[in-house]
């Protein structure tokens, strides 16, 4: 079973946030039980999400409602376009290089700021020093304000004049043969279940707390390579990649769920929550930035 607080933030990113970011906590729980999560564990885990900032509560009447504090909203944000992003984007032969020299003292801060770098795609090329194709000074001003640490670190976007091919540097500084392997398990475990469901689905045998709970797994998992695949340029990636297999794996996979599991999701939150608050450009039938995607 799913660490719960993980799985608030995939409820977060793929649900709530298509209708005003606020839920009640009773919604939350009923929703959670799907999973085999208990209230306790909830409330523990939306307890530990608000110590460490990422929602916030209000009280109205006797009932508490959490939404997202703007961090929150802009980590889930970030992290469902990298999602839902189906195609590799193009290079615009740019290196992204961050330098850091953090003294000992602040050790836990180096420590932090190594996990966020790697959330965001950077791979380590040597020790101190980050890279990244991808234009992420965004994110790293974001990052040297959130920590303070301006003077300890160096942020340059520059070209490589080699000896090394681009393609070498890519491998030195990422893993591609283990995040190549973990896609193949991706691949192998959920085209099966595709198949399965899709043939349940046609026949109308699945229910839309099954879809649900399907298509919450499905993305839970699929989000799980933001911490892995740095989502390279179609340029640096090796002439086979199966993230591109996974990714219209995972694209498929979710529009067959999509319809029935946000039914599902409505009925609960619709009691003791506000419907109108629902983003006018979010369609059940198809996820806004997959469709986005496909047509850009």
């Amino acid at each position: 079973m799913a660490n719960t607080q993980s799985m608030i933030f995939t409820i977060y990113g793929d649900y709530i946030r298509h209708y005003g970011n606020k839920v009640w906590i009773g919604s939350l729980i009923r929703l959670l039980k799907e999973f085999g999560h208990n209230e306790q564990s909830v409330r523990v885990a939306v307890s530990r999400m608000m110590k460490q900032g990422w929602i916030q509560s209000e009280k109205q009447g006797n009932k508490s409602y959490y939404f997202l504090t703007v961090r929150g909203e802009a980590r889930i944000e970030e992290a469902a376009i990298r999602i839902f992003k189906l195609n590799p984007t193009e290079w615009d032969g740019k290196w992204r290089m961050l330098m850091y020299t953090i003294p000992e003292e602040k050790r836990q801060i180096r420590d932090e700021l190594r996990k966020e770098l790697l959330w965001s795609g950077f791979g380590s090329f040597s020790n101190g020093c980050w890279i990244s194709p991808i234009d992420l000074e965004k994110e790293v001003n974001l990052l040297i304000e959130k920590y303070d640490i301006q003077f300890y670190v160096d942020f340059f976007v520059c070209d490589y004049k080699g000896p090394q091919a681009d393609k070498l540097l890519v491998e030195k500084s990422w893993p591609l043969q283990e995040i190549e392997g973990k896609y193949q398990e991706f691949i192998a475990t959920y085209s099966k279940k595709y198949i399965v469901h899709q043939s349940i689905i046609n026949e109308g045998k699945m229910t839309d707390a099954e879809c649900f709970v399907e298509r919450t797994n499905l993305v839970h998992e699929y989000r799980k390579f933001l911490f892995t695949d740095p989502g390279l340029p179609k340029e640096l990636l090796p002439e086979v990649w199966s993230g591109n297999h996974a990714t219209l794996l995972f694209e498929q996979y979710y529009k067959l769920l999509a319809q029935s599991a946000s039914r599902f999701f409505e009925q609960v939150f619709q009691e003791d929550n506000d419907m109108r608050r629902k983003d006018k450009t979010y369609d059940a039938d198809d996820h806004p930035l997959i469709s986005d995607y496909l047509t850009n």
